[in-house]
């Protein structure tokens, strides 16, 4: 599923042409603040290949998306992740901060659950979320996620939430 769309996003399979978007995107504090701080050029790139990697090897990644009028919103996706010891499928996005508290992640969220558990028929995803991050875990309560769990990631005192098939 290279592409999909939601009532106010289209998503497009991540690809190299993506890169500058992505750095713009990765290099704004705000936004990068829950996804483990401001990323250079470079390490945007490492992030870029690893993730058209998970594509080749899992047939399902992260997605660019775009309003319908075609302008870069951010990127959002379902991708293998080891928390703990134990590998998760987790969903993952970041927003332009021009595109927050537009419901654009409820909307997204739902669509990746979806698409991970009906289409791909996965056993569960998880969200994985900065405990201070009130507004992604407002997201995922809203699309059914359950709180599963604390945990530390990268130093970081983190929460679970559990979608189940």
């Amino acid at each position: 599923m290279d592409h999909f769309s939601t009532e106010n996003l289209t998503a497009e399979r991540l690809n190299e042409n993506h890169l500058a978007d992505l750095v713009a995107l990765h290099l704004d504090a705000d936004v990068s603040r829950y996804l483990g701080g401001v990323r250079p050029a470079e390490r945007t790139k490492t992030y870029l290949d690893a993730n058209i990697s998970h594509w080749d090897q899992y047939g399902f990644g992260m997605w660019v998306l775009r309003t319908k009028d075609g302008a870069f919103a951010g990127r959002a996706g379902i991708r293998h992740i080891l928390v703990d010891d134990t590998d998760e499928v987790e969903i993952a996005y970041a927003f332009k901060r021009e595109f927050w508290g537009r419901g654009l992640a409820s909307e997204t969220a739902t669509a990746l659950t979806d698409i991970g558990l009906l289409h791909h028929e996965l056993p569960s995803l998880i969200g994985l979320v900065y405990t201070d991050n009130g507004a992604s875990r407002r997201v995922l309560e809203k699309s059914n996620y359950l709180l599963e769990r604390r945990t530390f990631r990268h130093g970081e005192d983190v929460v679970i939430y559990r979608s189940q098939r």
